[in-house]
């Protein structure tokens, strides 16, 4: 009974790989560095992993910075809108289509690596490890500063490697292992910081912007958490000039 249940299993499972293969195209929206949505799907880029959006790295000053946020910036940046074409294999553990994509007839998962706005899932495939290793020697992107990598960054703990330029600094593990940018945010929906500064000016900070990273909630002067750039301005709060 329970191999024809294994086998049952099986066929489903090579069922929905077969359904979920063959082509995307349109113009996507950018989840993060490595993920899109296209035709309704969820596509995650196959073969490469870039920063989580709450990641923080740093950069070749040794400052923190919100390298997950850039990375997607960058990509959509590179897009602009355009259409592209997504080659779907399968699907992954979460129930993502796994696809290769093509802007114009460029490889997006190969310029994304080459970049360095993302690495070579080694684990799953090789395919992208000598874009990686360009990245790496020109120190572009992540490559220019220190940082980890993505799979590590979901399960840091103190041994955790930190990847980077050719000098990495001393303190690097204890400023990317402390709290990340978005620690405290009520939701994953509600990351803008509203700060008031020694003016008593109100002004807010979103994702990707120069002092995000460095601003600290955990005060009681009058900072709070937002949901939308629209709620903080309607609260008194202006947008940070950058």
């Amino acid at each position: 009974m329970r191999v024809r249940l294994g086998m049952i299993l099986l066929v489903a499972l090579i069922m929905c790989l077969s359904a979920q293969a063959g082509e995307l195209t349109g113009v996507p929206r950018i989840v993060d560095g490595d993920t899109l949505v296209l035709g309704g799907a969820k596509v995650q880029l196959e073969g490469i992993d870039a920063p989580e959006t709450d990641q923080v790295c740093l950069s070749a000053a040794n400052a923190r910075w919100s390298c997950g946020i850039e990375a997607r910036e960058r990509v959509v940046a590179h897009v602009a809108g355009r259409k592209i074409n997504c080659t779907i294999s399968g699907v992954d553990a979460y129930k993502r289509a796994l696809g290769t994509c093509n802007l114009a007839g460029e490889n997006l998962n190969y310029w994304i690596v080459q970049q360095g706005w993302a690495l070579a899932y080694v684990k799953y495939s090789s395919l992208y490890a000598q874009p990686e290793k360009d990245a790496r020697t020109l120190q572009r992107g992540l490559w220019r500063g220190a940082f980890i990598a993505p799979w590590d960054w979901r399960h840091r703990n103190s041994k955790t490697e930190i990847l980077g330029a050719a000098t990495v600094p001393l303190n690097a593990q204890a400023l990317l292992l402390g709290p990340s940018a978005t620690d405290g945010a009520p939701s994953p929906e509600c990351t803008i910081k509203g700060n008031i500064n020694r003016n008593g000016e109100r002004i807010y900070h979103t994702q990707g912007q120069s002092s995000y990273a460095k601003l600290r909630m955990d005060k009681s002067d009058g900072r709070r958490w937002f949901c939308t750039a629209e709620e903080a301005e309607a609260a008194g709060w202006r947008r940070a000039l950058r």
